[in-house]
């Protein structure tokens, strides 16, 4: 079982494929473990594919002596691609959580940063986004995981997916399993979340970036990512109409593949 001390804790950690490196991260999960089949289809057979369980999640341990912050968690990040040796990585961070570790990234390590792609992001709180956070976090404490399972569901995807596959979203195998009996994790993932403000250094920023803006997204709409794509110097934005919170659906998924693929060759 790979796992490395890194920053001062036990970080789980995953390389996959061969190739140029990526920095994988999603939200308030891991893409570890059985969750291979998140990445975006065939990635593992172009690239080498680095991804790992956040501070508190699966196999990796926390201090919770140590304020949670999206600069702890970027520094954990930042640590483990020191610790393997890499430079001049592409940094993914899909919905939420990873797409503003990896802002944080290429801001402060800037070697480390060959290219970012940002969806479901944001950059500063709003109050909306903030109450939303923290409706999941007290959903969670005081109702429990279900309820907060639920909540963050019909939030993420569109009503047409969610009719069609909301047995297999919810339930002991469904979305954010991860923090299931795990609400200490969960609320500190919110901390850093809640606090994070990146766009005042965002024009820090000198990789290529890409910047999915998705229409239909009811937590981080085209309201928190439009800031990113205008802050980050030539950062490129592109609209989906038809797209929530989350890639989902064997078309939306096939197309996001195609625009990752495209992007990535484009920096060859």
């Amino acid at each position: 079982m790979p796992i490395a001390r890194i920053n001062n804790h036990e970080m789980y950690y995953e390389v996959l494929g061969e190739g140029d490196p990526i920095l994988c991260m999603g939200g308030w999960g891991t893409f570890c473990h059985k969750n291979h089949h998140h990445l975006a289809r065939g990635l593992t057979d172009r690239y080498k594919v680095i991804i790992f369980d956040y501070r508190g999640i699966c196999d990796s341990t926390d201090d919770h002596a140590l304020d949670s912050t999206m600069e702890l968690h970027a520094n954990d990040a930042i640590g483990l691609l020191d610790y393997l040796g890499l430079s001049n990585v592409h940094l993914v961070g899909l919905v939420g959580m990873g797409a503003c570790v990896c802002q944080e990234i290429a801001i402060r390590r800037p070697d480390l940063a060959r290219s970012m792609i940002n969806t479901g992001a944001w950059c500063e709180m709003d109050p909306f986004l903030y109450d939303q956070l923290e409706m999941f976090r007290w959903l969670h404490r005081d109702a429990g995981f279900y309820a907060f399972q639920k909540a963050v569901t019909l939030l993420s995807f569109t009503p047409e997916y969610y009719n069609h596959n909301h047995e297999k979203l919810l339930g002991i195998n469904g979305g954010w399993k991860e923090l299931n009996g795990r609400f200490a994790a969960h609320s500190r993932l919110i901390d850093a979340c809640v606090n994070f403000e990146s766009r005042s250094r965002l024009d820090k920023i000198k990789c290529p970036t890409l910047v999915l803006h998705a229409a239909l997204d009811q937590v981080t709409s085209p309201r928190t990512t439009l800031p990113i794509e205008i802050s980050i110097p030539g950062a490129i934005g592109e609209k989906w109409d038809d797209l929530a919170h989350v890639v989902a659906g064997k078309e939306q998924k096939i197309r996001f593949c195609n625009r990752l693929f495209k992007w990535l060759d484009t920096l060859q």
